[in-house]
């Protein structure tokens, strides 16, 4: 299956808060749209990786995506060295994305800083024809996407563009609260996480907004870039 567009998330969840709007209106236009979580998250102080491996089910399919897959990393110590860019290019070229989306390229969460670099270093290995590749026993040619794109996840990252999500923000934060062994739930009896509180539950809208206002729309997610990005007239820029 060839996707127009392929997000990769260090842990479930990462996705659907960084770019899920994003998503939501992208399929909406006709675009297809897959996710790949690195881990499963199973170091996260709330819930477990089998109630997470639900949860990431469950938001697949309010957003609409394609298909998600888990790539069993480990939660935490993954690293950025051959065998798991290898992992990261089956998936690049059984995909063959246009557009990939990844991790914001620092953030609180040490897994997301490596997460972003390990998927773009990955995404340029894969266009390389001297890697070889196998998957399901067939060998696989070599794919570049066109672009590599980063969200923004905890810190407050200057974007180089903001996605006008507008009429999507709904089904964004539908997918995110998803994830309920995550976030804030004042009858919950697990620790209290930085993502468990009700004013980062809140943060989820007025993020949105503040980017939306400093676009001239009513919601926005933000990205950053690895390389200038080219408009063919100056009208695309309004």
């Amino acid at each position: 299956m060839k996707l127009d567009i392929l997000a990769f998330g260090s842990h479930p969840d990462d996705v659907e808060l960084g770019c899920g709007g994003t998503i939501a209106k992208e399929i909406s236009l006709g675009k297809t749209v897959g996710i790949v979580d690195l881990t499963r998250g199973e170091l996260g102080t709330r819930g477990s990786a089998q109630i997470r491996d639900v949860e990431a089910a469950n938001a697949a399919n309010i957003l609409g995506v394609s298909v998600r897959e888990n790539l069993n990393m480990r939660d935490g110590f993954f690293v950025n060295d051959e065998e798991h860019q290898l992992a990261v290019i089956r998936m690049v070229r059984k995909y063959k994305p246009e557009i990939v989306l990844c991790n914001a390229i620092d953030d609180r969460h040490i897994d997301h800083g490596k997460g972003s670099k390990l998927v773009s270093d990955a995404c340029f290995l894969s266009g390389l024809r001297k890697i070889e590749t196998e998957y399901d026993g067939e060998k696989q040619q070599e794919w570049r996407p066109k672009i590599v794109y980063h969200y923004i996840q905890w810190k407050n990252i200057t974007p180089d563009f903001v996605v006008d999500i507008t009429g999507f923000n709904a089904k964004r934060v539908e997918a995110i609260l998803a994830y309920t062994s995550q976030f804030y739930d004042p009858d919950s009896k697990d620790p209290v996480t930085p993502i468990a509180t009700k004013n980062f539950l809140e943060s989820l809208d007025y993020r949105a907004q503040d980017l939306g206002r400093l676009i001239g729309t009513e919601m926005g997610e933000g990205f950053t870039v690895e390389r200038y990005v080219g408009v063919s007239s100056l009208s695309d820029l309004i």
